[in-house]
């Protein structure tokens, strides 16, 4: 499995960026709409901490407090592609941004949120807003 990620930047407070994440491998990526798939963060001197997940169909979706109403993940499964979509950005949210992918499939509508279930991740992707 390999996860890539990607469209990080430096942007102002109150601006917008779209990450990306494009999943590949000879298994996974037959198998990609049958996986929930998940963001996460690390922030400078902090532990990574979960930001969105979303489930096989993008049906389900599930977000960290600190960005519902701001960000929104999708996904397209034809593409095998998952994206972070953030809006109104803030200081707080300067972080590297990782894409993963748990080991398990689940069921339909399953969107974890706790980073042991997640076995594979990009590379992550750096996000800077400046104030």
């Amino acid at each position: 499995v390999q996860l890539q990620a990607s469209g990080g930047g430096l942007v102002q407070t109150g601006g917008s960026l779209r990450l990306s994440c494009a999943a590949s491998g000879r298994t996974f990526s037959r198998t990609f709409m049958n996986y929930p798939m998940g963001w996460f963060r690390q922030a400078p001197g902090k532990e990574r901490e979960f930001v969105a997940s979303i489930s096989w169909r993008g049906d389900y979706t599930a977000y960290a407090d600190s960005v519902k109403e701001r960000f929104t993940i999708s996904r397209n499964n034809a593409e095998n592609t998952v994206s972070l979509q953030m809006n109104n950005l803030k200081p707080e949210d300067t972080a590297v941004y990782y894409c993963a992918a748990p080991s398990a499939k689940g069921w339909p509508n399953t969107t974890p949120q706790k980073e042991g279930m997640y076995s594979y991740w990009g590379q992550g992707t750096l996000v800077t807003v400046s104030s």
